[in-house]
């Protein structure tokens, strides 16, 4: 346990660290949280679920654009845990980044202090933890970052802000599922859908009639792309992933695995209750999830069936997400300042095709990126490059290209220098749906299409407003193709937001690189750096 007085001390601690580590002209908001396993029911059955604060899902993060955020973590759990911060960019500080080959775990009984910066950064995010496969049993919540107040947003004040976590989920304990990956298997298809934490008919959301709402929907499951809709309400889009988005209006919305919307809903309808339906998406069984939207003045309860939504259809989906587009009349901070210069205009300076594969290693399950199964060093591999310790990674371990080798394992780093742009095609051969995530950069998607991507697929790229995130899908037997400045020097996590493949090796690293030791263009490792495996002992 912790004493007040070592949390008061590590307090003073933080503040001096603080005095060098974050920027000084902009407010700091602080948290502490308790990380604790409990009981959790959400599925009906007793299991093991990681709380924050006693809370199921965590907290939410509220901040503003460049705000400093202290986040104390307490891991009172048996085991090593992480926490990573789902799209936020970590400008020029991947050690904060909460990932094993940035950042090392804090060990049981230990803590951790965050230091983070949402800097240039405005928007609907999430954290979770990524050590092990502790995601399968919470420890996420949402973030938000709203637009300081001067800063003109390109609609009206909504009437309330709701945070909606939406994921699939199985009634094993995540150790359970953890030890079926461990032993070389597949999952299961999950046995339910979550909202917010609760199975069906167990969240609710009160509201005002007449008024308008925003809702910001998260995707934070393990493997399947999710539909949002609201009884007899329309769905306006506003925001992905940081980005004012073309005002669209939708009957529901696809949301992959790792994603985020913000969409305006009006509450016009007559006073009663409505049904918030969420189920799963080209899957041959389908599962569903409701919440209860209430009228404040209702007098009705809910009534008739679950309001379907679209199932198998693909190209549906792809429609949907070409029509969502960045809103270029909205004003917005960012890293590179409206105007300085415009995606479609640069030229592309490399091309990577990153291509998916899943197949048996040594008689267990794996999955790749262009034929690299990656395993974890014994080091995180941003401390092992900045001691400059041998032997833990390679830069150049995987290839730019498929190389159509035999899938083997590595720890696997592939290098960049700062300043390029980068045009990266997600290219998937297989009949799944797949979902993509790179840590510290939002990215253009100019095209997605069917088939194998070729040159002449550059003909239908949208290079005029194509939206910027920091997480995509992949349709079957598609690609996906984004533009990337890489601004941000780091080493940077490219992932499968599928967990499991993630967990088996659909990932690697991007290494941003440049000789200058200026922390003008990157920070030193923080003060209260946790250092582990060969970097231990060692000073920052």
């Amino acid at each position: 346990m912790f004493t007040r007085g070592s949390i008061l001390g590590f307090r003073w601690a933080v503040l001096m660290i603080m005095a060098v580590a974050v920027t000084a002209d902009s407010p700091y908001r602080f948290f502490e949280w308790n990380v604790t396993y409990g009981d959790i029911y959400p599925l009906g059955v007793r299991q093991q679920g990681i709380l924050i604060n006693g809370q199921f899902p965590g907290p939410d993060i509220y901040s503003v654009t460049n705000d400093n955020l202290i986040i104390n973590v307490y891991n009172n759990l048996p085991e090593p845990f992480l926490i990573s911060w789902n799209g936020i960019q970590q400008r020029k500080n991947s050690y904060e980044d909460g990932v094993y080959g940035t950042t090392c775990p804090i060990p049981p009984g230990k803590n951790f202090t965050y230091i983070l910066q949402v800097k240039d950064q405005i928007g609907s995010f999430f954290y979770f933890p990524s050590l092990a496969f502790h995601k399968a049993a919470g420890g996420f919540g949402g973030i938000r970052v709203l637009s300081r107040p001067l800063i003109p947003v390109p609609f009206p004040q909504p009437a309330g802000d709701f945070t909606v976590l939406i994921g699939d989920w199985y009634k094993f304990d995540h150790k359970v599922l953890q030890a079926v990956l461990d032993r070389g298997h597949k999952l299961p298809f999950p046995h339910g859908i979550l909202i917010n934490g609760k199975g069906s008919s167990n969240a609710y959301f009160t509201v005002d009639q007449g008024k308008t709402y925003r809702f910001r929907i998260s995707n934070v499951g393990l493997q399947n792309t999710l539909n949002f809709r609201i009884q007899g309400h329309k769905l306006q889009l506003v925001e992905v992933e940081g980005t004012h988005t073309i005002q669209s209006t939708y009957d529901s919305i696809d949301v992959h695995v790792g994603q985020s919307y913000s969409v305006l809903v009006t509450m016009d309808q007559p006073a009663q209750d409505f049904y918030i339906a969420v189920s799963t998406r080209f899957t041959s069984k389908v599962l569903y999830a409701d919440a209860i939207l209430h009228y404040d003045n209702s007098n009705k309860a809910v009534s008739g069936p679950i309001p379907g939504g679209p199932t198998i259809e693909i190209d549906y989906s792809l429609y949907q997400a070409r029509s969502i587009r960045t809103n270029l009349t909205a004003s917005g901070p960012r890293p590179n300042p409206q105007g300085s210069f415009h995606y479609g205009l640069v030229n592309i300076t490399r091309t990577i095709k990153l291509v998916s594969s899943a197949a048996q290693v040594n008689g267990k399950q794996r999955y790749a990126v262009n034929s690299v199964s990656f395993v974890p060093a014994d080091t995180p591999l941003k401390l092992a490059d900045y001691f400059k310790i041998d032997g833990v990674f390679r830069v150049g371990s995987i290839s730019d290209n498929p190389t159509g080798a035999k899938m083997y394992l590595d720890t696997s780093v592939m290098g960049a220098d700062y300043r390029d742009f980068l045009e990266i095609v997600f290219e998937n051969r297989e009949n799944t749906m797949q979902s993509w995530h790179i840590d510290g950069y939002n990215f253009w998607v100019v095209g997605m299409d069917g088939g194998k991507w070729t040159p002449k697929s550059r003909n239908q790229y949208n290079l005029r407003d194509a939206v910027s995130r920091c997480t995509t899908q992949v349709y079957p037997k598609s690609w996906t193709a984004i533009y990337m400045s890489l601004d941000n020097v780091g080493l940077w996590n490219i992932r499968s937001e599928f967990w499991a493949r993630q967990y088996l090796g659909q990932q690697f690293y991007l290494r941003v690189y440049t000789p200058s030791n200026s922390t003008r263009d990157e920070y030193r490792p923080p003060k209260n750096a946790l250092l582990c495996g060969r970097a231990a002992g060692r000073s920052t």
